[in-house]
């Protein structure tokens, strides 16, 4: 009898369109593995990336407002559980592989830095080698999760990861899907995020956006989510109103949101905040946890310590800096 997972493999055969990605042809992992009796391998990549030590952090990254102290500002994490909501529900539409989708989605930010781009800003700053999340996030998955171990994650979702944001296009379409819905999630929670901290309205938002996209969040992921599905056949597109309206929102969100210094006000504390550390670091490479001094050994002190701040949450780096370079009271 079949085991369950070659079942869903048949079930993949029979069901998903001829342009999803079917398990059976991934190009393998970058060690070879005994295959699980149930589970894919894009399964077990999901499972694998939900279960790691980076996956947890993201709990404690900014997404858009530093520390927040209100309970319903997005994180890191919660805006990927979005993205994995929006990038599922339109593969399950378009009959792509929800699977594959997932674990790319569920990974895409793994190697996000504490205070969310103004901590990638500062590590880029600083690091010769330049630092990039996405590549950072290919890293995690690789090599900095179990110890230098990685996670050894099948081929078509480190692309998916790696391609997520900018440049090269990932391979399959369903980390297009994924590249899309993360900025259909960021720039829609965004907006409530805004409102919710007083920078911003729905009525700011020009109506020849609101007209074409919705004026609700509901109502513009519907619309974006509806477009992309009724208009994606070879590649994932939207219509051209759709899209033209959408990236109007987008440099809409840059001028109200995103570039605004009551939002962002803090953001040159953590830029120092993190510049110091990154110094400190390099010039007491003794200091870093032995798993990063080994790799100051062999890849330079530098890149141990990006690989080291990067993976820190807001709190703890702020715990961290304190520990070092805030005066400590004597006690008796």
């Amino acid at each position: 009898m079949p085991s369950i997972r070659e079942q869903t493999l048949e079930y993949e055969r029979q069901f998903l369109s001829d342009k999803a990605f079917h398990c059976s042809y991934t190009k393998g992992r970058l060690r070879e593995e005994k295959e699980c009796p149930v589970r894919t391998a894009f399964q077990r990549d999901r499972d694998r990336i939900i279960h790691s030590n980076a996956f947890r952090r993201l709990k404690d990254k900014t997404q858009v407002f530093l520390s927040p102290e209100g309970d319903h500002y997005r994180t890191r994490l919660t805006h990927t559980l979005e993205v994995s909501q929006i990038a599922r529900t339109i593969t399950r539409a378009l009959r792509l592989n929800e699977d594959l989708t997932e674990a790319i989605a569920l990974g895409h930010d793994l190697g996000h830095t504490p205070f969310g781009h103004a901590g990638e800003r500062a590590l880029d700053s600083v690091y010769d080698g330049g630092f990039r999340h996405y590549e950072q996030s290919l890293r995690v998955v690789d090599f900095l999760e179990r110890d230098g171990m990685g996670l050894n994650l099948s081929y078509e979702v480190r692309d998916g990861i790696l391609c997520h944001t900018t440049g090269k296009m990932p391979e399959t379409l369903e980390g297009r899907v994924v590249r899309i819905a993360d900025k259909i999630a960021y720039i829609n929670h965004d907006i409530e995020d805004g409102i919710r901290a007083g920078i911003m309205s729905e009525d700011d938002i020009p109506k020849y956006i609101s007209n074409v996209l919705g004026k609700s969040k509901s109502e513009r992921i519907e619309t974006l989510v509806t477009s992309l599905i009724e208009n994606s056949k070879n590649d994932i597109n939207f219509s051209s109103e759709v899209l033209e309206a959408f990236n109007s929102l987008h440099e809409f969100m840059f001028k109200c949101l995103y570039t605004n210094p009551k939002c962002k006000g803090e953001e040159g504390k953590a830029v120092i905040l993190i510049q110091k550390l990154y110094e400190y670091y390099c010039e007491n490479p003794d200091k870093l946890p032995e798993f990063y001094r080994k790799i100051s050994i062999k890849e330079g002190v530098g890149r141990a310590a990006c690989d080291y701040i990067s993976g820190m949450s807001d709190r703890y780096c702020k715990t961290i800096y304190t520990r070092l370079f805030i005066p400590h009271f004597w006690e008796e």
